[in-house]
């Protein structure tokens, strides 16, 4: 594919190519991976400014997108692109590989800088998602503070920088300017620009106000070194914008889906695929998908939780924004229910009028929904405007269709967002293009179906 990039693309990769160390705080969905990517890929083979890069990223975003990403356009498919994920076995393999970028999960940064200490090879840093990097006395922070004098260049994206207030700006900015601009220490940010809040009984922790005028100093102060852009102000082009994120299986994960696929698909001829059995295959190979599947008795037994994390991953990322999620089967509701239960956000499970008004109250965080039980005339566009999509309709591109229309049509204010969960490799992606491509779902299916038996039958 050949990547044009809108103007604020444009200027955004100026801004990484110019400024060795710069904040990028991008909504979610304007292209901040393909950004990035297309900057380090100037820097890399055009001005030899960068010889190696790495990515520290939330791990089934280091799994999957970043390497999905420059394999989707056409000017980085010539990046190497190594994660460096699983045992510290796999890791020091990994490290050891010729490449261009290294991925590593954002957990896994203490134990990289230590291995490195003196020696740290990686002159660009990218931090995706650096609000993760905010708590200046967590170990991940202590660890890169370590080696930022070795850093010669320092990208910080993500959408909402200071999801709790003001003061997890500091340590993100610090990586950025050594404390340059809010202060050395994270006490000297805080009498600068807030004030202590008067203490009550039994209270444990010092809490703190931002200063009047606070927030309008702060955003002086760094704003030589920060980009904010709001995808209202910055998306021209027509306002639903879909955002496929890539899922990757792990080795048991994969192994397990593949022994299911082959058990499942050798059972019918390719010559025998009708739309009965290709529905019954279609819906088995989704659940599989998602992560469990249902036995002879009805009941769900559990494959893999890796959808269920990068599910995760895309709420952390949206930092507070309420999203629509849509699954289709049961069993994925439950599972998403029992993975939210201790996350403290406010979460409901659409069922009538009654959701549909605190929903658009602005009163509730996740709203799961069956995409069949959002149909024609349904409002939720005051509600939010981020869909995720969990599970996929069975070849139904009208319900598919639809329920995007809940939040994408009049009255919404804002760019709405669809975020895709897909499995690589997995029935997922078969039915994403079917239902993007807007033709004859049905029929695209049963051959995508009749393909994926050759390919089982050729590999017995």
């Amino acid at each position: 594919m050949i990547f044009e990039p809108h103007n604020y693309q444009r200027y955004a990769i100026d801004r990484i190519v110019s400024d060795p160390y710069l904040g990028l705080f991008l909504d979610m969905g304007l292209g901040k991976t393909v950004i990035t990517l297309t900057a380090i890929n100037e820097l890399r083979y055009h001005r030899w400014a960068v010889v190696r890069c790495l990515v520290v990223a939330p791990k089934k975003v280091a799994e999957a997108t970043w390497a999905a990403e420059a394999a989707k356009w056409e000017h980085l498919q010539h990046l190497r692109i190594v994660p460096v994920l699983g045992s510290a076995a796999k890791r020091l393999r990994a490290l050891n590989t010729p490449g261009d970028i290294w991925v590593i999960n954002r957990e896994n940064i203490p134990w990289l800088v230590d291995y490195y200490r003196n020696a740290w090879p990686f002159d660009m840093v990218v931090l995706d998602e650096s609000s993760s990097f905010k708590n200046s006395q967590s170990k991940r922070f202590k660890a890169l503070k370590l080696v930022r004098p070795r850093i010669s260049r320092l990208v910080e994206l993500t959408g909402t920088p200071a999801p709790n207030g003001l003061e997890d700006l500091w340590a993100q900015i610090y990586l950025l300017d050594g404390g340059a601009r809010l202060g050395r220490t994270v006490s000297s940010y805080r009498e600068a620009f807030f004030t202590e809040d008067r203490a009550y009984p039994g209270q444990q922790y010092r809490t703190y106000s931002p200063q009047a005028g606070a927030d309008g100093r702060i955003r002086e102060a760094i704003s030589d070194i920060c980009v904010s852009m709001k995808a209202e102000d910055y998306l021209t082009l027509p306002d639903y914008i879909e955002d496929i994120v890539p899922v990757s299986l792990d080795d048991k994960a994969k192994k397990a889906y593949q022994e299911l696929e082959r058990d499942m698909l050798l059972q019918v001829d390719d010559q025998t695929v009708t739309a009965g059995t290709a529905a019954v295959l279609n819906g088995k190979l989704l659940q599989l998908c998602s992560g469990a599947v249902y036995d002879g008795n009805g009941v769900a037994a559990e494959v893999h939780n890796c959808k269920i994390e990068a599910f995760l991953e895309v709420v952390e990322q949206l930092h507070g924004e309420h999203a629509l999620v849509f699954y289709w089967f049961q069993h994925e509701r439950d599972r998403l229910l029992a993975a939210l239960e201790k996350s403290g956000l406010r979460v409901r499970v659409y069922q009538g009028a009654a959701d549909e008004q605190v929903w658009n109250a602005g009163e509730v965080d996740l709203l799961l929904a069956h995409p069949a039980s959002c149909g024609y005339g349904l409002n939720l566009q005051a509600g939010g405007h981020h869909i995720i999509w969990y599970g996929y309709p069975n070849w139904a591109l009208e319900i598919y269709q639809q329920a995007n229309k809940r939040l994408h049509r009049q009255g919404q204010q804002y760019p709405v967002i669809a975020h895709h969960l897909v499995v690589q490799g997995g029935m997922d992606e078969a039915v994403v293009a079917a239902l993007h491509d807007k033709g004859d779902c049905q029929e695209a299916l049963m051959q995508a179906l009749k393909a994926r038996i050759r390919h089982v039958q050729k590999m017995m």
